[in-house]
Formats: structure tokens, C-alpha cells, sequence
């Protein structure tokens, strides 16, 4: 180990040096964003004074404790959510200090990674949960009432990310052709709610427009001068935390079930598998379910249409006899 360039080092000085010139040439440019959150807002704050050669695993791993149980950054809208961040979150944020790390083992600035010794947080398995077709009369009529029918009728017919349904705007609509194109996201940095590109290349995709949306003009013209297609009250992009904000009050006055944002998603994949759109289309229109991802979410309504499938080639086979 060299003493001299370790010593000038903490875990936070590190972590920059890390991600200007590593994270950011090996990573996705839109991976730099959630990286220098993760470092800004949870490592630099926690451990960021530690001195780099003296971080060790029992360390790291009560830093991973404490993002499970009190992690969460204090903001407005976040002040009803658990405090605790997901293991999911933990997870990654362990992930890259254990690249940082393994890097800092490489440029002998440490005798060992200290993320070699510690024990990354299981990954919860979260229950699949959607709004059957029975609740959905009773969802849209509540949600017309709340002014929000457009939105979440929106996400119902194409099963887009909530950033990507945010990051809509009116140039992205062609009506003419019945046609809606995902061309970024909507995003936290700072604190600020702002646009973002993408975070894959096969999220950037052409769908075709539900004809429910046909009173898009209106919907224009209530908006006003804004871009935006679902604008906050000022004009500008909404709060993805403010809409699911607004999806439990209107589940809550609907006297349904409480769901997350991302089950609408489960739901639209549902809905279009039990009414015989193919695993390819379903896989392709949220932007990144592969196939495979389907069959294995999706097992108890595949399974239901390939017996289907087989009855009617059956019938057909029966026929020919």
C-alpha cells in the first residue's frame, strides 16, 4: 500500500475521484445522476470524513444499517414514506463504494476492498398487486372527478414509466396518426424537478395513441400555454412523488386498494395479455420487459392463453377429421 497517496484520501474525496474518472467514462451518462446522489446525499454525509485506509467492514456495514432504517432524505414529499431506504437503494449505493473500493485496491491505496467482507442486504420480493378489471370502473369514474381521468387513463392503455408519462409534452402527440413518442423522462436533481434523457436506448419508442384520447385538444386547452401534456399548477413538469400522492387519494375516494404507481404498469400488462395482444407487443410497450420477463411475471395469464391455444387447435385438428 502507498502510505502517502492513501493518507491523502477520505472515503468522500475518494468517491469524487472515483466517479469523475471512472464512473463517468464506464457508466451510462444517465447512471452520473443517480451516482452523484447516492455519493452527495448518503455516503459523503455518513462516512465521506472516514479516512480512506481506514474504512473497514464492520463500518460499512452499519452505514448499510442505517440506510435501511433512517436513510431517507427529509423532504415534503417524502414525509409520509417509510424513513428507511429499500434494500434495493441500499443495495446499489454498496455497490458502487464497492467498485470505488475495489478501484482504490487496484491503485494499492488500501491492502483490501472492505466491501469484499460485507454482506449485502437481500432483496425484498415485492408482491405483484394490480387493479382488476371490476375496479377499474370505479378507479376512472373517481379519478374523472379528481380531474386526473387523462393521466391515468394515459398510463392504463401504454404501461409507461411515471417519468416517461411526465416527460410527455404536446409535440410528442400526433393525433393524426394515433401515434404518442417517449423521448425523455422527468427527474430530481437538487431538489429541483427538471427533463432527462432516457436511460436506455429502447426507451426511446413510438406508441400507438388509445382512441380515449381523442379529447387531447381539451385537455390542451385546460392546460393552458403549457408544454407539458400532465403540468403541475404552475405550468411546469409534476412531482413523480406528487402524483402518487395523488393516485392514493384517489384509490382512498374510490374505496379501493392501495397500489403503487408502478402496479398500473402490472395492470396494463394484464389487461393486454387476457385480451390477446402477443408477449412480443406487451414486452415492447412498456420499454424494457423482455419476453422472458413476461412468462415469468406473467405465468398464471401465459399459461391461461396457451391452454386457450391449444383448445382451439384442437378444435380445428378435430374439425379436419
Amino acid at each position: 500500500m502507498d502510505v502517502t497517496k492513501a493518507g491523502k484520501y477520505t472515503v468522500g474525496t475518494w468517491m469524487d475521484e472515483w466517479f469523475e474518472n471512472y464512473a463517468k467514462i464506464k457508466a451510462r451518462p444517465s447512471s452520473h445522476q443517480t451516482y452523484r446522489g447516492y455519493i452527495n446525499n448518503h455516503i459523503k454525509s455518513n462516512i465521506g470524513k472516514v479516512p480512506l485506509e481506514k474504512l473497514t467492514s464492520l463500518e460499512l456495514q452499519k452505514f448499510c444499517k442505517k440506510l435501511l432504517t433512517s436513510g431517507r432524505i427529509d423532504r415534503v414529499e417524502s414525509k409520509h414514506q417509510a424513513k428507511g431506504l429499500s434494500p434495493k437503494t441500499v443495495r446499489n449505493i454498496c455497490q458502487i463504494i464497492a467498485s470505488a473500493m475495489k478501484l482504490a485496491k487496484e491503485q494499492k491505496l488500501i491492502l483490501a476492498a472492505p466491501a469484499e467482507g460485507r454482506a449485502p442486504p437481500k432483496l425484498e420480493h415485492r408482491e405483484m398487486k394490480t387493479l382488476p378489471v371490476e375496479q377499474l370502473a370505479s378507479f376512472l369514474r373517481e379519478a374523472k372527478e379528481s380531474g386526473v381521468f387523462e393521466m391515468y387513463y394515459a398510463e392504463l392503455t401504454t404501461g409507461l414509466r411515471r417519468s416517461e408519462l411526465l416527460g410527455l409534452k404536446w409535440e410528442d402527440i400526433d393525433f393524426e396518426h394515433g401515434s404518442l413518442r417517449v423521448k425523455r423522462q422527468i427527474a430530481r436533481t437538487n431538489g429541483e424537478i427538471v427533463e432527462a434523457p432516457l436511460k436506455a436506448k429502447n426507451a426511446y419508442r413510438t406508441l400507438p395513441l388509445a382512441e380515449g384520447h381523442d379529447s387531447g385538444p381539451e385537455t390542451a386547452e385546460k392546460n393552458g400555454s403549457s408544454p407539458w401534456v400532465f403540468p403541475s399548477p404552475v405550468g411546469g413538469p409534476i412531482s413523480p412523488d406528487n402524483v402518487l400522492h395523488m393516485l392514493h387519494r384517489v384509490l382512498k375516494r374510490a374505496g379501493l386498494p392501495r397500489v403503487r404507481f408502478h402496479d398500473l404498469r402490472h395492470t396494463f400488462a394484464i389487461l393486454a395479455l387476457q385480451n390477446g395482444v402477443d408477449i412480443k407487443t406487451v414486452s415492447g410497450m412498456p420499454g424494457h420487459f423482455p419476453a422472458a420477463f413476461i412468462l415469468d411475471t406473467y405465468a398464471h395469464i401465459t399459461t391461461s392463453a396457451q391452454k386457450e391455444a391449444a383448445r382451439t387447435i384442437e378444435k380445428v385438428l378435430t374439425a379436419a377429421l
